[in-house]
């Protein structure tokens, strides 16, 4: 299975569509067989979806992500596991041993645009990592 995580740093970003990077791993009996870091190539709406599709994702790991998103990933067949944050290989670990546990997306509906706003950031808490 391939996995992209929304990625800052060392750690699963909040929202997936500003995230500065994405970590894309192929897993396959439960072993991390190739792990490849690439820029996010710009927040557009209906791109990233289409984009990772391209790259082979079938699940999106993020600490959260809009709706709309949520639905267009769903139409490219991957699947999103929203409510996660930590460090990128601790959530490898769980990935790899089927204990990684999503929730609710971290962002709050009206965090970006089609609400009369056009924020530079998602609001959403802050987790400590």
């Amino acid at each position: 299975m391939k996995v992209a995580i929304s990625t800052d740093g060392e750690d699963v970003s909040a929202h997936f569509g500003r995230c500065p990077s994405f970590t894309i791993v192929d897993i396959q009996d439960s072993k991390i067989v190739s792990k490849e870091i690439i820029d996010n190539p710009g927040h557009h709406p209906g791109y990233l979806p289409q984009f990772l599709h391209e790259k082979g994702a079938e699940y999106i790991v993020a600490g959260g992500m809009g709706g709309r998103a949520q639905i267009l990933f769903n139409e490219n067949n991957i699947k999103s596991v929203m409510g996660i944050f930590g460090k990128i290989d601790d959530i490898l670990g769980q990935i790899c041993n089927g204990t990684l546990k999503g929730g609710e997306s971290l962002c709050r509906p009206g965090a970006g645009k089609g609400y009369g706003l056009d924020k530079s950031e998602c609001d959403h808490d802050d987790h400590d990592n």
